[in-house]
């Protein structure tokens, strides 16, 4: 059969329409050897074949086989039976993957918001138990600064005056802190500082605001609130934590094409590199 060939399979009943180049990306399947061989679990019907499996699960079974990729939705949990359903079609690097389940199943994610309010200044420090939580954060929120004449804390929002955006403090790659609020300079001068969080273009000023505008930003993002609680009453210190599961990135298998190799052992090998 031709690889620019298109194939109709119907499983379970489900219609699938696909190149026959994309049943053959791994030529020792079952998936494969079926375009050409016998084999009475694939019926011919009407120029369609006919196979008596679960027509949902194949829907991931095709979407790996067009990207050699894994990618699960949040709620997924037939992890066995769509590892039984690639050992029945020979995919065995994907039913291997599928075996080590805790690459793929969801993990809880905690973040933890500290906000402490001093005078006309408020300061803010957040954990998170993913780098790439705090990478993406550190992304959305910018602290701007310069000096207002006669400006306080209850001055909501920046003044025409050129305003400078500072780097945010990075403790760790878990963490980072900054401020927002006045601080009295000299004369009728104070250093202002602005929080601007994406994708909302407010520059405020106002701890509370900004704590609002944050806390508001994460449920958005799919955290859930799950404790508020006062750390340090003498700082006035308050934290909040929030807590969301939250699915791997889709994993990549590669195969190895060089003459002479086993694209499946390499595919197994390269899995087992990823998820170290």
């Amino acid at each position: 059969m031709s690889n620019r060939e298109v194939v109709v399979l119907s499983v379970g009943g489900v219609r699938f329409v696909t190149w026959a180049s994309t049943l053959q990306q791994f030529p020792e399947s079952r998936l494969a050897r079926m375009l050409n061989d016998n084999d009475r679990e694939f019926k011919l019907m009407n120029g369609e074949v006919f196979v008596d499996r679960d027509g949902t699960l194949f829907s991931y079974i095709m979407d790996f086989l067009r990207t050699l990729q894994v990618s699960l939705p949040t709620n997924f949990s037939d992890y066995q039976r769509l590892q039984r359903e690639a050992e029945f079609y020979g995919l065995y690097p994907l039913a291997e993957l599928l075996g080590q389940d805790h690459l793929l199943k969801p993990r809880l994610e905690v973040l933890e918001v500290r906000f402490s309010l001093q005078e006309l200044q408020a300061f803010f420090r957040i954990f998170g138990s993913c780098s790439t939580t705090i990478e993406t954060l550190a992304e959305q929120i910018t602290v701007f600064t310069g000096q207002q004449s006669g400006q306080s804390w209850n001055s909501p929002f920046a003044s025409q005056k050129t305003l400078v955006p500072l780097p945010l403090e990075r403790p760790s790659h878990h963490d980072l802190v900054f401020q927002c609020g006045t601080d009295y300079s000299a004369g009728d001068q104070f250093v202002a500082r602005y929080v601007s969080i994406k994708p909302d273009n407010r520059k405020l000023i106002n701890g509370t605001n900004v704590l609002g505008l944050l806390l508001d930003t994460l449920l958005k993002d799919g955290f859930r609130l799950i404790s508020t609680r006062t750390v340090s009453n003498e700082d006035k210190v308050e934290c909040y934590s929030f807590e969301r599961m939250k699915r791997p990135a889709g994993l990549t298998i590669t195969v190895d094409q060089t003459p002479g190799s086993s694209g499946i052992a390499q595919a197994k090998r390269s899995q087992a590199q990823k998820g170290k």
